[in-house]
């Protein structure tokens, strides 16, 4: 039962969490997003030096909200890919530090399994194998846990991601960054059905569409066109009932292929992550799907789907219990797939 002290800062929260086993300790979260709002996105450089500035008041409230000190700490971990890399050597720099001064090993953790394991700290009984369906600002994938370490990716985002798609669709109705939120709480005032929109689809060389794979470039820019069109007319913008219909059209897709997927390849359990897993109808659907299909949904607590160090700490709690360290001369890297981590 190793106790991790993990930093999570990939892009613009400076997380620092510790973790018993499968058991949260702390989790402390800075997040930038007042910082980056005034720019419609995370500026890189900004949030580099944002994370120096929090990281080592984030590290000692850990601590103290633990009330432990570092001979209770029995590993460092920190994101080590992918991500920004300015702000990954934030804390992989940190992680490191610490690890050599109070002599502890070091684990670099893959952001997106730390997203896949978000899900044990709510259901600690889990065990692979299951499906993940991964969906935050930067990725979409389905991926297959065959076990813990083991990985395949299944179905992925062709072009945007769902949480960029979001952002991108905010952007058009004026409603801010970050979109996910925003559009997620005006929708549910608005008419899901009242404009239909496309469903984007992979085609097949060989004809068809691809199963599992995901496109949201064609809905944000069908958006886009129906918007324009609703702006030449005088009444005003229904931008409730845009944000309804996106995020319907978002959702159903998203379930529909999971289901698919997971009843193809013979998987009873069904797990999320990533900050879009936190979406109201995402959860919704997902639920219901998974209820009449018969198959197990496990979702983590809100807490648990933006960027955060206790999932981080959580998977290297599995990887120190199994015996894994990691080298301190070990790199950083803005991508990386989580089937090649080590």
């Amino acid at each position: 039962m190793a106790t991790i002290l993990a930093l999570e800062t990939s892009c613009d929260e400076t997380a620092v969490a510790i973790v018993k086993n499968r058991k949260v300790l702390s989790n402390i979260v800075a997040s930038q997003i007042a910082i980056h709002q005034p720019y419609g996105g995370v500026v890189p450089e900004i949030a580099s030096r944002h994370h120096l500035e929090a990281i080592n008041h984030c590290i000692d409230r850990a601590l103290n909200v633990a009330k432990i000190d570092w001979s209770d700490i029995d590993g460092i971990g920190a994101t080590c890919a992918p991500g920004l890399v300015g702000a990954l050597l934030v804390g992989a720099t940190a992680a490191k530090t610490l690890a050599m001064v109070r002599n502890k090993p070091f684990l670099g953790i893959h952001h997106l399994e730390g997203h896949i394991y978000a899900s044990y700290l709510c259901k600690p009984q889990l065990q692979p194998p299951f499906l993940c369906l991964l969906v935050s600002g930067g990725h979409t994938s389905l991926i297959h846990v065959k076990a813990h370490g083991q990985y395949k990716t299944l179905g992925k985002t062709r072009d945007d991601a769902v949480g960029e798609a979001y952002d991108k669709v905010a952007r058009l109705l004026n409603l801010g960054y970050p979109g996910g939120p925003a559009i997620d709480k005006l929708a549910q005032t608005g008419n899901s059905q009242a404009f239909p929109l496309p469903e984007g689809k992979i085609s097949l060389p060989e004809g068809g569409y691809h199963p599992y794979d995901f496109s949201f470039s064609g809905l944000k820019t069908a958006v886009q066109r129906l918007v324009r069109k609703l702006e030449q007319k005088t009444a005003p913008l229904p931008i409730a009932d845009i944000a309804a219909s996106f995020q319907e059209t978002v959702a159903k897709s998203l379930t529909r292929k999971t289901i698919t997927c997971a009843l193809d390849h013979n998987l009873n359990t069904i797990t999320l992550g990533g900050g879009v897993a936190a979406n109201s109808r995402l959860r919704i659907l997902l639920q219901n799907s998974t209820e009449k299909n018969h198959l197990r949904l496990c979702f983590p607590s809100l807490e648990f789907c933006t960027d955060n160090a206790a999932m981080i700490a959580c998977a290297a709690v599995e990887h120190l219990n199994r015996g894994y360290s990691s080298p301190l001369n070990m790199e950083v890297q803005s991508r990386l797939n989580i089937a090649d981590i080590a």
